[in-house]
């Protein structure tokens, strides 16, 4: 299934199909999936009609199950489906605006803005569907993208030009870890922010849309949206839509974009919807039999060549907390940072809710990452694994049982724990704490002043919710 358009005109639709064009009339109708026969299209071709009557319905051909009769998916929200209507092909692929001109806008699959501004007519128009660059032409480098975030910088440091993943069920921080690397990028990062909402409700569209603005973060910012509301072949096609806008600022414009996207679930899900109404065989778990290949063809889209980095932060919900699910695991293969998100942390009010020990990178390498860096990260994570496997001994027998060393490195792990949890300026009118963005250097001094035991004699409430280790001292004082 594969589609485009540059958005109708209606002066144009109502007129007759000129020599040549492809034209359908629908010949069946079942739910959001219909059935047309066809002339003058090939099949096998993909292409979008839209109708003679109504300029606004729009079709999406999907399959051909006879060589005159196709079957699409119905991509207008809302529009009424007739029985013998006509249509008529477009000739091309669905297209979205691109440039500049999209800077600070919010628009929808079809290049609609939906922020109430004036319309995009003028802005250069581009296919949704491009191959990703061949390997040759994608360049290899690496490098960390730092995003102020203390627990993610040290522990699982994202790729410039990498894909990484934040896993976790509802409600622990997926949404405003996101928000909080907007907020702390739109300073330090030569480029732009490209958000992706697939499958957002209304109220969380809105919201982000209004927290940019205040922030002023959103005139560096393109924002586009499949809502949750939307047929299910919009929200499968919006993420294809929105790399198509960022690979042009990489390519035309050679800019560096930070493409964040929220949910890579609901694309899967949607994915499942659209296999389902086209009559295929569910898979494993209920899955569309699909699901691997749809995930890589948007994911191999998002990589860095020599005009510009593109890297990618993607949001990805984990069905019941169950790592082993097939959306989760098939999207694991593609990232190069896995930043697990654990309800428990977030049940303790340790945020950003990082779990320290299922979360790692590849970037803490020898080849890429310093030796100081590597040797702070190793100490850290190997002093949360002893406090963790003592946990169960200290529920069961009490602290005081412990050795005298095993009770200093839960002194010590209690206060990493604490040193890792951050401020959001995107939850500043929540907390009323004001946000911290912290340089990785800042983070290992920190860790190492803890590592040492410098901090053993003093609180640990002196270490949550801080930014850099001197707030510690401050507060201690």
């Amino acid at each position: 299934m594969n589609t485009g358009l540059r958005k109708p005109d209606p002066a144009q639709d109502v007129a007759a199909p000129a020599d040549g064009d492809a034209q359908a009339r629908i010949v069946r109708i079942s739910g959001q999936m219909i059935e047309m026969r066809i002339e003058g299209l090939a099949p096998g071709a993909q292409e979008l009609f839209v109708g003679l009557d109504d300029p606004e319905l729009r079709i999406e051909v999907a399959s051909f199950p006879a060589e005159d009769l196709a079957r699409g998916l119905v991509l207008s929200a809302g529009e009424p489906v007739k029985l013998g209507a006509r249509l008529r092909g477009t000739g091309q692929g669905l297209q979205v605006p691109v440039g500049r001109d999209t800077l600070g806008r919010m628009l929808n699959l079809f290049g609609a803005a939906v922020d109430g501004g004036a319309p995009l007519d003028d802005a250069p128009r581009r296919s949704i569907f491009n191959a990703p660059p061949a390997l040759k032409y994608r360049r290899t480098e690496s490098d960390i993208f730092e995003t102020g975030i203390k627990a993610i910088d040290l522990l699982c440091p994202i790729e410039r030009g990498g894909k990484a993943g934040l896993f976790g069920g509802a409600g622990v921080g997926k949404t405003v870890l996101i928000a909080e690397m907007i907020y702390n990028m739109s300073g330090a990062y030569d480029g732009v922010s490209l958000f992706c909402g697939i499958g957002e409700r209304s109220r969380e569209a809105e919201e982000f849309h209004r927290e940019m603005a205040e922030a002023g973060v959103l005139d560096n910012t393109v924002m586009m949206f499949g809502q949750m509301n939307e047929r299910p072949a919009v929200r499968f096609r919006v993420g294809h839509a929105a790399m198509s806008i960022a690979e042009h600022f990489r390519d035309a414009l050679n800019t560096d974009v930070l493409v964040l996207i929220d949910n890579i679930y609901r694309f899967v899900q949607a994915g499942a919807e659209v296999s389902g109404l086209l009559g295929q065989l569910p898979s494993r778990v209920g899955y569309q039999p699909s699901l691997g290949t749809e995930i890589a063809e948007l994911e191999e889209r998002i990589c860095s060549t020599a005009s510009g980095a593109l890297t990618s932060i993607q949001a990805v919900y984990v069905p019941a907390d169950d790592f082993t699910d097939p959306a989760a695991t098939h999207v694991f293969g593609h990232l190069s940072s896995t930043i697990v998100l654990s309800r428990k942390r977030a049940a303790q009010g340790l945020y950003p809710a990082v779990d320290p020990l299922d979360s790692g990178s590849k970037m803490l390498t020898p080849s890429t990452a310093s030796a100081r860096h590597l040797k702070v990260a190793r100490a850290v994570r190997r002093t949360l694994a002893e406090y963790e496997s003592l946990k169960d001994v200290i529920a069961m027998l009490g602290l005081e049982q412990l050795s005298v060393e095993d009770r200093r490195t839960v002194a010590i792990a209690r206060r990493l724990e604490r040193f890792l949890t951050q401020p959001f300026r995107a939850t500043e009118r929540f907390t009323t704490a004001s946000g911290r963005r912290v340089t990785l250097d800042d983070t290992l001094e920190g860790c190492e002043q803890i590592l040492s035991g410098a901090f053993n004699d003093r609180p640990e409430r002196a270490l949550f919710m801080i930014g850099t280790i001197d707030e510690a001292g401050e507060g201690a004082a």
